[in-house]
């Protein structure tokens, strides 16, 4: 792990203010706002990751180059947030339902072996009643898997 990454804190806000171009008081007034929000010393220091300091350069550039106020700015950076962990669930679902997929095709062919083993069993004189170990199994041909969870909504 490094530990001097994106995410890491480690400028002062006036090394951040100069690396975004911003004045140190347009970042306080952002962390205030919600916009950023940069880590802390012990003694509540503002210390700004190289990832706050790109979404500091991205608010100034929606609020400067495209005449977004704060507000609206603050909507499109939750909703991005959201549209990320979103992505994030539907790789995780999409990897379960792989994983379910590979377990339903494995326990047909399982099904379909048992099933031929009692027509062998059968034609071979064995009248069925019991004797042969998942007689009453046949294999599955069609069969869908629907994965569904009631999401949560925030009040």
């Amino acid at each position: 792990m490094d530990p001097f990454g994106d995410d890491t804190p480690v400028y002062v806000i006036s090394v951040a203010a100069q690396l975004s171009g911003l004045h140190p008081q347009t970042l306080r007034t952002y962390d205030r706002l919600g916009l950023v929000c940069p880590g802390r010393t012990a003694g509540r220091g503002r210390r700004y990751s190289m990832r706050d300091i790109v979404m500091l350069r991205e608010i100034q550039r929606l609020s400067q180059e495209e005449g977004i106020n704060l507000s609206g700015i603050k909507h499109i950076l939750e909703l991005q947030r959201d549209n990320v962990m979103l992505r994030e669930e539907l790789a995780k679902a999409r990897a379960a339902l792989e994983d379910l997929a590979n377990e339903l095709e494995s326990t047909r062919a399982v099904a379909a072996r048992l099933a031929q083993q009692r027509r062998r069993g059968a034609a071979g004189g064995q009248d069925g009643s019991g004797g042969t170990p998942g007689g009453d199994l046949v294999p599955i041909r069609h069969t869908g898997v629907v994965v569904w969870q009631e999401r949560s909504r925030k009040d």
